[in-house]
């Protein structure tokens, strides 16, 4: 019995050895860059909930750039040339208002003097409460007891600070860089202008033409399908939100200047709305009239609608869906923050919805 307890109580030492090991391995490593800039050859992911929290500790910014995946593909050095300004990506593929207000809350705290912001309709949704948010871990930035220890003793961190290393090591660097984006590991992008940007030889015509747009709309207009098409559209829910995470976010900054624009979707996105769920588009326009009119109320705000111009969302070759638009689009989207051109007048506030709307109405598909 004295022998087994003997075991049991060396098992029990080695384990905690073994976490108190791989947490000081993480700690050393830090391949988040949480707490200080990587003293290795640093790499990023494109689990952009996660390494945003260490982006925004490690990296020098003064503006933060916020989207879902209509904004994702932006490179930094675009938003960079284009807008004169230093930026930091912080787009997150299907976030809602509630994580893309708390993640730049953050980013503002560490300096951004400037807030670029895709604001799509749809991250108004009705959702969790950012405290108890399953997919945004509030106390990884900010970097409470339990956000540093879930950091600290995570197996996944541990086997990425463990390939950190070993990738620092001279004669393993080049070919474990080579390897990491087809090895089980999340930080394998040795820069950050990469997070989530697509490949430089990507085959534009393969990946956004008008085919591609008409099936994705037939796709959605399918009757057994349509019902999705206003799935978490609530108005007064959004209306809501919209005070709370947006309006409530500009308000307590007014030292920061918010550049929000309205993506320009396809015309078929509101066609599809048009024709298999009426209802959907009317709170959507509702909606976005209220955000232009309040937002072009607030003095610490320039509003851009891009929605209505005709030569860019009636061409369907600028799409990979009925949202989604293309690199060529993105920065063509730079120069209208740049120029102002496409900015809202406080005094017509609704005029480019107007403009919209009377082309949804008059739009016709062609098959």
């Amino acid at each position: 019995m004295r022998g087994a307890f003997t075991q049991l109580r060396r098992l029990l030492l080695a384990s905690i050895a073994c976490v108190l090991g791989a947490a000081l391995l993480i700690y050393a490593v830090d391949p988040l860059q949480l707490f200080r800039a990587s003293r290795l050859p640093a790499f990023y992911s494109d689990d952009t909930r996660v390494q945003n929290a260490g982006l925004i500790r490690s990296q020098s910014f003064d503006t933060a750039f916020m989207g879902t995946s209509l904004a994702i593909h932006f490179r930094q050095s675009d938003i960079d040339r284009a807008l004169g300004v230093h930026s930091l990506k912080l787009a997150m593929t299907g976030s809602n208002s509630r994580q893309q207000g708390f993640v730049l809350e953050q980013a503002i705290e560490r300096g951004a003097r400037r807030v670029i912001w895709a604001m799509d309709d749809f991250i108004f949704v009705d959702a969790a409460d950012i405290e108890t948010d399953p997919y945004l871990s509030v106390d990884l930035y900010r970097r409470t007891a339990k956000g540093i220890a879930s950091y600290l003793f995570s197996a996944a961190m541990a086997k990425e600070s463990l390939f950190a290393l070993l990738r620092s090591v001279p004669p393993l660097r080049q070919p474990l860089t080579r390897a990491a984006p087809y090895l089980p590991v999340k930080f394998a992008l040795s820069d950050v202008d990469d997070i989530y940007a697509l490949p430089r030889n990507f085959d534009l015509a393969r990946d956004y033409n008008a085919k591609k747009t008409l099936a994705a709309f037939a796709y959605i207009t399918s009757p057994v399908r349509s019902r999705f098409l206003g799935e978490g559209y609530g108005y007064d829910a959004m209306i809501r939100h919209f005070e709370q995470d947006a309006v409530g976010l500009i308000a307590r900054h007014p030292g920061v200047t918010f550049d929000v624009y309205f993506p320009p979707y396809s015309i078929l996105q509101f066609v599809a709305m048009r024709d298999a769920s009426p209802e959907t588009l009317k709170i959507v326009t509702d909606l976005t009239a209220v955000i232009a009119q309040r937002l072009t109320q607030l003095p610490n705000v320039r509003l851009h609608d891009f929605r209505a111009i005709k030569q860019v969302t009636h061409d369907l070759n600028n799409y990979g869906d009925v949202i989604h638009h293309s690199p060529v689009v993105d920065a063509m989207v730079l120069r209208w923050l740049a120029s102002g051109e496409y900015r809202v007048d406080p005094g017509k506030p609704t005029a480019s919805l107007d403009e919209l709307k009377a082309q949804v109405e008059a739009y016709r598909v062609e098959h």
